[in-house]
């Protein structure tokens, strides 16, 4: 914020010709109408109701409203600097623990706030919209590492480590090799049985949230000879001998939020450790990413939703020719194309996920969601920049932002490209 200031001071009469509206990286007051909540109506007695996908319970909305005040005065104003510096701020991964965003499908004896999946999704976008760095933080909290403890850990590990991820602990996925990318169970990582422990040896890249994460959800393979069937995941904690987290990514995008490779040299592991059973690890992995794919699409989703919100009114004030930009047909149309796919990824993502509460099958659907509104932000972003014109090109304001970090969307956790061949077998057994 400091040097933006000092470059508007710097070039004051400059800025005395741009619109007043343009605040560099100030949370928008204005949203698109379609993103504002209603109250579902009371259920039935029998718990069924038809009602728009966009009508939330009061749980839901309060949630979503708390979140988007949070994101706009404690996110924002470090938004910038957190970009700049490649470092997620301190104060915000505390602030998030404290606010139970971090825990928020985790039943409260857990220290959880016990909301629904449903709820995730809205947090996640709520976020997205100021920051996806910081969402992804969130995102990848509630859906992939509570949900492996709650999905698949013993009585004895949710006691263990339940109660210190609500609180103040970071779960960190570690799946992707040099070798193994959408390839994913071609793994090389090997976990060598030795009495009651294990042994691993391996290293892991483009690993997610590896700087600040306190446990390590590894998948090894105990037998080689079986192929992905050897696969297992194990928790392996921080402070273990032999864990090496190498130096962050320089990334295009999501530059706040932490890629490195990690290495286990000889890691000693107890048998106590593993997650689930012995060579089930594949179908963990594939089970909690496609639940995670709807968490993606809800970040890719409020992060186009928030870049549009900055720029509509942009459109509306900037004068040429006599007249706002947003008057001339031509753009009229582009901004209309544009909010009806928002409009339409946003309907993807709230059914897939609310399939996903209800023990529905989802998995076309969470494909369809995250490619689509990967898709949009890809539009989305790039249209706003060409309508911010010069503006919306340089990193004084947050467009350009945006746009660096949709691109991510179409590769992590799952490639379009796989997307589409997960919804191809999809519809190949439908018919």
């Amino acid at each position: 914020m400091a040097a933006a200031g000092g470059w508007l001071r710097s070039c004051g009469k400059l800025r005395r010709n741009l619109p007043a509206y343009l605040a560099p990286w100030r949370a928008s007051p204005c949203a698109f109408r379609s993103s504002k909540s209603e109250l579902m109506p009371n259920l039935a007695s029998d718990g069924v109701v038809c009602a728009p996908l966009q009508t939330f319970t009061e749980e839901e909305t309060m949630l979503k409203n708390m979140v988007t005040k949070f994101a706009q005065e404690r996110v924002a104003p470090l938004v910038q600097k957190m970009d700049e510096n490649s470092k997620m701020e301190d104060s915000v991964i505390q602030e998030l623990f404290e606010q139970g965003l971090m825990s928020i499908e985790l039943g409260e004896e857990y220290g959880g706030t016990g909301a629904s999946f449903f709820s995730v999704i809205l947090v996640v976008e709520e976020l997205a919209k100021v920051d996806p760095a910081v969402s992804l933080l969130c995102e990848l909290q509630n859906t992939l590492t509570n949900k492996l403890f709650t999905t698949y850990g013993t009585e004895e590990q949710k006691r263990t480590y339940l109660p210190r991820v609500a609180k103040d602990t970071i779960g960190s996925f570690c799946l992707s090799e040099a070798g193994s990318g959408s390839d994913a169970f071609s793994l090389k990582t090997r976990a060598e049985k030795k009495g009651d422990y294990y042994i691993i040896n391996g290293s892991k890249m483009w690993i997610s949230l590896a700087e600040h994460a306190g446990v390590f959800f590894v998948m090894a393979n105990t037998d080689p000879s079986l192929g992905y069937r050897g696969i297992t995941c194990f928790i392996v904690d921080r402070n273990t001998e032999g864990l090496h987290i190498g130096k962050k990514e320089d990334k295009l995008g999501i530059r706040a939020s932490s890629t490195c490779p990690v290495t286990f040299e000889n890691v000693k592991v107890p048998a106590t450790n593993i997650l689930g059973q012995v060579g089930q690890g594949y179908k963990y992995a594939i089970g909690l990413l496609n639940t995670g794919r709807i968490g993606i699409a809800a970040q890719m989703l409020g992060l186009a939703q928030g870049c549009f919100d900055r720029t509509i009114p942009y459109t509306k004030e900037r004068v040429q020719f006599g007249k706002s930009i947003f008057d001339f047909q031509g753009m009229q149309h582009q901004i209309a194309q544009v909010a009806t796919q928002l409009e339409a990824a946003r309907l993807l993502t709230y059914n897939a996920a609310r399939l996903a509460e209800t023990g529905r099958p989802f998995i076309k659907e969470a494909s369809m969601a995250k490619y689509y509104a990967a898709e949009v932000a890809t539009l989305t972003t790039s249209k706003c920049i060409e309508w911010m014109g010069g503006v919306g090109f340089t990193k004084n304001y947050p467009i350009e932002k945006y746009y660096r970090d949709c691109k991510i969307g179409t590769i992590y956790e799952g490639t379009s490209n796989i997307q589409l061949s997960t919804i191809a077998k999809s519809l190949a057994q439908e018919y």
